[in-house]
């Protein structure tokens, strides 16, 4: 399912940069020397969890996800995901864990009593905040009022629910197995069990018009929910989509159609703040902040993709794809289950971190560069420089941010920094 975390390819959830480091095939790799953090104090700490199963594969999904056979094997999911944690424990003893995002697949699959299980081991076994912001993907064709109302009782505080279209054509071109009434259905269960709740909604679908988008957008804006996570249908590669394209809109439809969103959007007081992100105040993902301002996240489960950061080095790594391989690697408890792992090179920084923090509306502190990968601002000041005389980044008020323009070019100016 499209979800409003680690959020893309671009415009979707692996946009988080783990997803950037995997488009290049690495050998796993022993942690070498780094480059330098020093003394200074790690980024926030985010977990992410990934649950590999759905009811049926998207023809245009290149998430991580398994067509669900029979009963799901939860025990032995939650077994390698304790012994997944528990060896990962290490590298992150002590620091504290800001937000939890359980995303897939589709996690709205688990019952009540296993996410009650899993959370209950998260709290035992992780300084994880009090407070923290703990999200749960769902699909609309799997939502129970019950099970929504007892994920909250087990500590979920927001919910984001894949609804993709309020149009039953649409819904069936995409391969949904919700119609559209079962959509106002879990909307409105999501807002009874939890404050805060996400709407993921795709346009640019097979046929849609633009009145199809308006008539689509104006009825997720119609609940009120606090978050909307609005995608550009992308014809992403090895899926069912790109084999067999579908009849999508033309360039400049699509692109009236995303005008249409900023301005819809903003006038009904949704704050866009990243590039496929709008939130009424209060309402902004604090997980998906932390992996656009290139803060750390551990990941677990099968296929999931994490960032570490030490005082010497930042680490990447990433599981065995296939659910019961991770199960069976993660449960021998050596190991193995971690089918990638290499220590970044300061090369990559600058790329790394504009890759995420370029997708944010307002930037970020300049400050942040150098916190967050130990390098010095002067490592990236002549292309800094370069783009600002271009119109297309600011470097205003002590903030690093791409202009108007540079948003219309975001890939081109990220591309600048490979080098």
């Amino acid at each position: 399912m499209s979800t409003d975390s680690d959020d893309s390819p671009v415009g979707r959830r692996a946009i988080a940069a783990g997803n950037a480091s995997a488009a290049i095939e690495r050998p796993r790799v022993r942690p070498a020397a780094g480059h330098g953090l020093g003394s200074r104090p790690l980024p926030p700490l985010s977990l992410y969890v990934h649950v590999p199963w759905c009811v049926r594969k998207c023809p245009y999904c290149d998430f991580n996800s398994h067509q669900a056979v029979g009963e799901l094997p939860e025990d032995d999911y939650l077994a390698a995901l304790q012994a997944d944690l528990e060896q990962a424990l290490p590298l992150i003893w002590g620091r504290q864990v800001i937000s939890v995002f359980i995303g897939g697949g589709t996690p709205s699959l688990l019952s009540a009593k296993a996410v009650d299980t899993m959370l209950t081991s998260f709290r035992a076994c992780l300084n994880l905040l009090p407070d923290a912001e703990v999200t749960l993907e769902a699909n609309p064709g799997t939502a129970e009022a019950g099970r929504f109302l007892d994920y909250a009782a087990s500590g979920v505080t927001r919910l984001s629910l894949g609804v993709q279209s309020f149009n039953d054509q649409a819904l069936q071109a995409l391969g949904r197995i919700h119609d559209a009434r079962q959509a106002r259905a879990a909307i409105d269960m999501a807002q009874k069990a939890v404050d805060h709740v996400n709407l993921d909604l795709m346009y640019a679908l097979p046929g849609q018009t633009l009145e199809g988008c308006r008539e689509d957008l104006q009825a997720a804006m119609s609940f009120q929910t606090g978050h909307l996570s609005l995608y550009h249908l992308t014809l992403e590669p090895n899926t069912v989509f790109a084999k067999y394209p579908p009849p999508l809109p033309d360039d400049d439809l699509a692109a009236a159609m995303h005008e249409y969103i900023i301005e819809a959007t903003a006038a009904q007081g949704w704050q866009q703040y990243e590039v496929s992100a709008y939130a009424r105040p209060g309402h902004r993902c604090l997980h998906n902040q932390n992996y656009w301002t290139f803060g750390d996240y551990l990941g677990l489960g099968p296929g999931a993709h994490g960032k570490l950061s030490f005082h010497d080095r930042i680490l990447r790594q990433a599981r065995h794809r296939n659910p019961q391989s991770w199960i069976e690697r993660s449960l021998r408890r050596d190991g193995s289950q971690i089918a990638e792992e290499r220590t970044l090179v300061p090369q990559e920084l600058p790329f790394e971190f504009m890759l995420n923090a370029l997708r944010l509306r307002d930037g970020v502190d300049a400050g942040l560069f150098t916190a967050h990968t130990g390098l010095g601002i002067t490592a990236i000041l002549p292309v800094l420089k370069s783009l600002e005389e271009r119109g297309l980044l600011s470097l205003q008020a002590g903030r690093l941010r791409a202009t108007d323009l540079g948003w219309r070019y975001l890939n081109d100016v990220m591309e600048e920094f490979l080098d």
